[in-house]
């Protein structure tokens, strides 16, 4: 009866395993319906009691525009081109300022951002870092550098119920996100710590000194140059 189990529990771990890698090459080129983050915050809701309303239009790669793309990545991710889905230095780095103690720094890519929030669910379990970390590999073999940015553009969290650019765009600015201008898409990027507590159309102090600090990153960056390393990056 053990060995049965046993048969049955790995027949069930391969068959997970397999679905796993066929969600992640799906979704390479079907935009996902939604994310783990959505339903998430949409079980929130109803456990809280107070309503909310997903809001989300994906757009694809050349309807978002370059500053936003470049925002972001000067934000949350400057080496995005050079990594394969983990910035060893970054991590280390974060690991020796939590050892001091203090609040907690991360260390995530942007490929690790897309992993946990399609796929996962918030916290800081073992589990769902080691699920990270599986996620992460896959999507970083099987999806160019383009495409990972356009998912995360398009399923990042910009307040309560808002998610991706296009629902960012209206919700603060009032236009869609392909109008969005340098200095609106560097508040959208300097908002992405806490999206939930501050607001891109209506910044405080700190974040329009976080977004100013943003666009200086863009520049020594290279902005479209960076970008166009990008598809480089993917034709290889």
């Amino acid at each position: 009866m053990l060995r049965a189990l046993l048969r049955r529990l790995i027949k069930l771990l391969l068959w997970l395993t397999a679905l796993s890698v066929l969600l992640v090459l799906v979704f390479r080129w079907v935009p996902p319906p939604l994310t783990g983050l959505m339903i998430e915050r949409k079980i929130e809701s109803w456990t809280s009691g107070t309503s909310i309303d997903l809001q989300r239009s994906w757009r694809p790669w050349n309807e978002l525009p370059d500053d936003l793309k470049m925002a972001v990545i000067a934000a949350e991710d400057q080496k995005f081109a050079d990594h394969w889905g983990f910035d060893v230095g970054a991590i280390r780095a974060a690991f020796e300022h939590n050892e001091r103690g203090g609040s907690l720094r991360g260390a995530s890519t942007l490929s690790q951002q897309v992993a946990k929030n399609l796929f996962l669910w918030s916290g800081r379990s073992w589990v769902r870092k080691g699920l990270e970390v599986w996620f992460t590999g896959w999507i970083e073999l099987l999806w160019p550098k383009q495409r990972i940015l356009e998912v995360y553009l398009n399923s990042v969290e910009w307040g309560n119920g808002i998610f991706g650019a296009e629902a960012a765009a209206r919700h603060h600015f009032g236009i869609g996100a392909s109008y969005l201008s340098a200095a609106q898409a560097t508040q959208l990027a300097a908002v992405l710590p806490n999206p939930r507590e501050w607001n891109a159309g209506r910044p405080g102090p700190h974040v329009r000194q976080r977004a100013s600090w943003i666009r200086q990153q863009m520049r020594q960056l290279g902005g479209s140059h960076y970008l166009n390393r990008l598809r480089q990056t993917d034709a290889r």
